[in-house]
């Protein structure tokens, strides 16, 4: 039998090892659509999945044919995209979206218009040498295409952002910027019930040693006041706020909450520069802290000396100084001033090397009557001569000149509402979003409605539907208003008693509330019934709800959701920085100038809109619970050509009748 060979049989050819199957389709260069006319869909994924079936392509296929070799987009993304799992988010994806677009011939921006968060900036914003923090706020006012813009231009457009839309490019805005590089003031938290920022720095000279300079511990953060000086300011503050004055006491007038805080700020402002080292860039006086005391009001030295150094400081003098003069006086009036009913203040003084002498120390511990005379008269005299040159710094209309140039400011100003809505996300995928733009737009809608200063409009109280509103003596008790609904006029009504405004006693209210029903335009009845069924819960969170119409955006952290003057102010200026200025890099804002700034503009977008159409101040004055006097020297820019144009209205009817 023959031995097998041991050597393999020569194995038949194969034919050629192709996959079996259809051969992989690759992506035309330039497709071909299969029809020309559809329904336009609505949401984001229906429009990519229909363009794509025009086009007999697959998300697979879309891929290979957009994305560059060594770019990391993942055709799972894509797909995501067409079946609504996934959406488009930072500025990858936005470029993405751009290279879809050219390639289907569509015009540009077309997917993202219709994005259900329309208003959400792209994340993944590459700047480099700039802090997360400040990116965070810059990349909502940079186009998506920043990343690939020049140098040049992305140095340009990062200057425009910052000038403009981050701090307002006018000349008191750029000056309050370097003020507050200096930090001079004293702080009074027991007082104002605010913390100082950062570590608490006790400015007791002796406490540091000894050895420090005066003044040396306001290199700080926070510079808080010393204790004597503290509980001066804290009797002078219940002197003044008390209901019933103390026996023996006499006073004329009475402050209220803001006005403390005011004088609060204004007396700290005073004290630390008077604290603040000669050597350092503030260029104070030196005093030391255990020597600082109200006490020092009452020489003419002292004002002299303050004024003018705010005067090298700013350049010239303005209504700030005059203002603070009228408070040395009132403080050493006639029988009333407080200082002048505190003899025992005296003793406290000690000499100060270059503004008191020994000899004027002793002088007027002898006679506390005649140093206060000296000063009162002192201080109207020269609040009369700072009056004839004082300067106005900072322009109330140079940040709405925009607006108050039109022929109809409201109208101007209503815009920024508008924009609100037109990028207001989806409540259903983005609930807190929703409920921020549904703030911000009724932020915008009732200022124009009602006209109120900021203190009233932020400490509205709300009352649902389905909740017995509060009396007329539970909101005088309060001091605040009400927003609730009126079933006799079927609509949502505001109330405020009149002690809750700051001119109570003005001839507008004559003791009564302010009322007012809302108009249902625009569907602003049901933009309110949705805040406050809908977003106001979502923006509360976890928090205790303080009864305020509007609220904050609240966090773990967050100690309340009522919002104070700084919050709401931001706020406010929040929504004019997104909505309002229009931004030409990114096309987002509704109008060309306009600069960010707060709910007390909204007063002057009214009254001159009403003395534009009216040419009456005494109208004015009612959109503004004010006097025409006030609307006249405050609030409306009425200006020679727009009387003018008012009275041609009213003449060329003769011509167009002839």
């Amino acid at each position: 039998m023959p031995r097998p060979s041991s050597q393999k049989p020569t194995a038949a050819p194969k034919p050629s090892q192709e996959k079996r199957g259809a051969k992989r389709r690759q992506p035309a260069e330039h497709p071909v659509a299969l029809f020309q006319e559809w329904e336009e869909p609505d949401s984001f994924d229906e429009a990519l999945r229909l363009h794509m079936k025009r086009f007999n392509e697959t998300s697979l296929l879309l891929h290979r044919a957009i994305i560059r070799p060594g770019e990391t987009f993942h055709a799972d993304t894509l797909k995501g995209w067409s079946l609504g799992k996934r959406l488009p988010r930072n500025v990858a994806s936005l470029d993405v979206l751009a290279r879809i677009e050219a390639r289907y011939g569509l015009p540009h921006g077309y997917f993202k218009a219709k994005l259900p968060h329309l208003g959400r900036a792209p994340a993944d914003h590459a700047v480099r040498g700039i802090a997360p923090a400040e990116q965070r706020r810059l990349s909502w006012h940079l186009p998506d295409d920043f990343a690939q813009r020049s140098r040049k231009e992305r140095a340009e457009i990062l200057e425009w952002v910052r000038t403009v839309i981050i701090s307002g490019s006018t000349e008191y805005r750029r000056y309050q910027a370097d003020a507050a590089k200096l930090r001079y003031g004293l702080r009074f938290p027991s007082l104002t019930g605010r913390k100082p920022q950062g570590r608490p720095a006790p400015i007791n000279d002796q406490s540091e040693g000894g050895d420090a300079h005066p003044g040396t511990s306001l290199t700080r953060t926070a510079k808080e006041a010393p204790p004597r000086l503290t509980a001066e300011l804290a009797e002078l503050i219940r002197f003044k706020s008390s209901t019933l004055t103390d026996i023996g006491f006499h006073r004329n007038g009475v402050w209220n909450e803001e006005t403390i805080q005011q004088k609060v700020e204004h007396l700290g402002l005073l004290f630390g520069a008077m604290h603040a080292a000669p050597d350092d860039a503030v260029a104070g006086l030196g005093v030391p802290a255990e020597q600082l005391t109200l006490a020092l009001l009452v020489f003419p030295r002292t004002w002299d000396w303050y004024i003018q150094w705010r005067e090298a400081r700013r350049g010239f003098f303005t209504r700030w100084e005059v203002d603070m003069l009228r408070l040395g006086a009132a403080l050493t009036r006639k029988r009333t001033g407080w200082l002048r009913q505190m003899p025992e203040l005296a003793m406290r003084l000690l000499p100060i090397e270059g503004l008191l002498s020994a000899a004027d120390v002793e002088a007027t511990r002898q006679d506390w009557d005649t140093a206060c005379d000296r000063l009162h008269a002192h201080a109207v005299a020269r609040a009369k001569e700072i009056e004839r040159v004082a300067r106005v710094h900072r322009d109330p209309f140079e940040p709405i000149l925009p607006v108050l140039e039109a022929d109809s400011p409201v109208g101007e100003y209503r815009k920024i509402a508008d924009e609100v809505l037109r990028l207001a996300p989806d409540p259903d995928r983005y609930p807190r979003a929703a409920a921020e733009a549904a703030r911000a737009f009724l932020l915008i809608r009732l200022g124009l409605h009602l006209g109120l200063r900021q203190k009233n409009l932020r400490q509205l109280m709300v009352c649902p539907r389905d909740r017995l509103p509060r009396s007329e003596r539970q909101l005088e008790a309060l001091k605040r208003g009400e927003i609730r609904w009126s079933e006799r006029d079927h609509g949502w009504e505001v109330v405020i008693p009149a002690n809750a405004f700051k001119n109570a006693g003005s001839s507008f209210f004559d003791g009564r509330p302010f009322r007012l029903v809302l108009p249902d335009l625009g569907g602003l009845h049901r933009h309110i019934d949705e805040f406050i069924r809908r977003h106001r819960p979502v923006l509360l969170g976890t928090i205790a709800d303080p009864g305020t119409f509007f609220v904050k955006t609240t966090k773990v952290t967050s100690r309340t959701a009522e919002y104070d003057q700084n919050t709401f102010y931001e706020a406010w200026r929040l929504v004019i920085q997104r909505y309002g200025i229009y931004n030409p890099y990114t096309q987002r804002g509704v109008i060309k100038g306009l600069l960010p700034h707060g709910p007390h503009n909204i007063r002057d977008v009214l009254a001159t809109h009403i003395l534009k159409q009216t040419g009456s101040y005494e109208r004015a004055s009612y959109a503004i619970q004010d006097t025409p006097d006030m609307v006249a020297k405050h609030y409306g820019r009425f200006l020679p050509q727009d009387k003018s144009a008012l009275a041609a209205q009213i003449l060329n009817q003769v011509w167009l009748a002839a």
